[in-house]
Formats: C-alpha cells, structure tokens, sequence
C-alpha cells in the first residue's frame, strides 16, 4: 500500500521513526510532518498565508503548518506520483484520549484523511514522560495496517492508544472516547501599560471516567484501545427531545 504518515510531534519525532521503520520494506512511505511541534492544534487549517513543504529526500518532506495541513496539502497532490491508500499519524508522544481528541493534532491528522476520503488512522502510546516504548504500538499497526484499510468507511476514523510498556500486550478492546476532567492554573501578572497581558497556562492535573468500554477503561487496564470516531458530532437525543418541546411551546405561545 501507499501510506502517508504524519504526527503533531514534529518531523524528527522517535515516534514517527518508530512506526515508519515497522512499516518500511512492505508498503511506500511517504513522511509529510510538521517542522516543528504542533501538539494541540487540533484540525486547524491554514487558509490564509502561505504553507511552506520543504523536500528533505525523496520521502520526507517538512511542513511550516499544522498536521491537518501536511494531510490536506498532500491529498491535494504537491507530491508528484503519490496518492495514499492510508494516513497513519503517530506515534504520539503521549496519549490522545477521550476528549484529548478534540485538541488533538495527532487525531486532527486522521480525522482529515477521512473527511477527505481516505482511511485515517492515529497512534498514541499512553505514557507523558521518558521512556516511550514504541515498539508495541509500531508492531500493532503494522500487523493490522491492512485491517484497518479494509474496513474503512467514509463515516469514521480510527484513534489508537497503546500502554507504553514493554510487556506483551494480548488484548484489544473496542471503545468509545471517556470524559476527561482538566485541572488548570491560568498564571499573569496583569495588564501591562501598553495593554498587554501575558498569561500561562499549567495543567496540574488530568483525570477520566473509567467506565467499561471507555479507551481510558481500556488502557488503564492494560489493553490496546481502538475508538472508531464518528467524523460528523451526534446530538444526546433526551437534550434534543428537551429543546424540541420547550421552542414547540415558544413557537405555540
């Protein structure tokens, strides 16, 4: 197959090498990745400006924008001969759980692919710090890269979270995306003279439901979690059936 691979890490991520080297040899890999970290960026696309891809060798390329731009631009056809079966983004240097996927330029990645027809799958391993064990997430997709392909519809992509451990994992689980619960301290020092403000933003902690089923269930647990995510949002049917009677009221009022 023909696969694109991308991330929000950067080019020189040991997590797109990682999956890349698992790959190689049996499919055509083309490597369009950010410059630099786009960690957050979610599906944001430049429409206004210019995106600079810079040619590294005849496989890698440099992208100025945001992964979304890397899977945009290269569907639209810059790379001359090649059209990708399959976008894979990752690894991700941490995971993309939950609601992580909606910041998520990992996940931003292979919701584009899809949106634009292409399978889309992203890869994160769970672990925020040092060491980053790859390589069961890398052997993973690789034994399943045409599963995935195979089974691919137009409504969905794929969000795959792997523990980073060394230990040989067995077991997958299907899974719907948890809530996830940021605690976060906003740091300034008020506005300046010139009417400016500086402001930090610090994470001090992240927690999640671990109900049965969730990817955070999944992986606490010590499994594989694969989320088919819809592309188009849903409604909670009891909150639509809530405002469909109280604007019926207004509208007969």
């Amino acid at each position: 197959m023909k696969i694109l691979l991308t991330n929000d890490d950067g080019i020189n991520s040991p997590g797109l090498k990682a999956v890349e080297d698992s790959l190689a040899g049996k499919h055509e890999i083309i490597v369009v990745a950010p410059a630099e970290e786009r960690s957050g960026f979610s599906n944001s696309l430049t429409f206004h400006g210019n995106v600079k891809i810079i040619k590294m060798d005849n496989t890698h390329y440099s992208c100025s924008g945001t992964p979304a731009d890397c899977v945009h631009r290269t569907l639209h056809g810059i790379i001359d001969g090649f059209f990708p079966d399959i976008v894979v983004s990752g690894i991700n240097l941490g995971p993309n759980l939950g609601t992580d996927i909606i910041y998520s330029g990992t996940a931003a990645a292979a919701r584009q692919a899809a949106i634009m027809g292409v399978p889309g799958v992203a890869v994160s391993v769970t672990s925020h710090i040092e060491p980053f064990f790859f390589g069961k997430a890398a052997s993973f997709l690789a034994d399943n890269i045409e599963t995935f392909y195979s089974n691919w519809n137009e409504y969905h992509f794929i969000n795959i979270n792997v523990p980073s451990t060394p230990v040989l994992l067995h077991e997958v689980m299907i899974t719907s995306p948890a809530r996830r619960f940021y605690e976060e301290h906003i740091g300034h020092g008020g506005f300046e003279k010139n009417g400016t403000i500086d402001i930090t933003l610090e994470i001090k902690k992240i927690s999640h439901d671990d109900k049965f089923g969730t990817d955070c269930y999944a992986v606490d647990n010590g499994m594989i979690s694969i989320s088919p995510v819809l592309l188009q949002p849903l409604i909670d049917n009891d909150t639509g059936h809530l405002y469909k009677n109280i604007f019926s009221r207004k509208s007969h009022g």
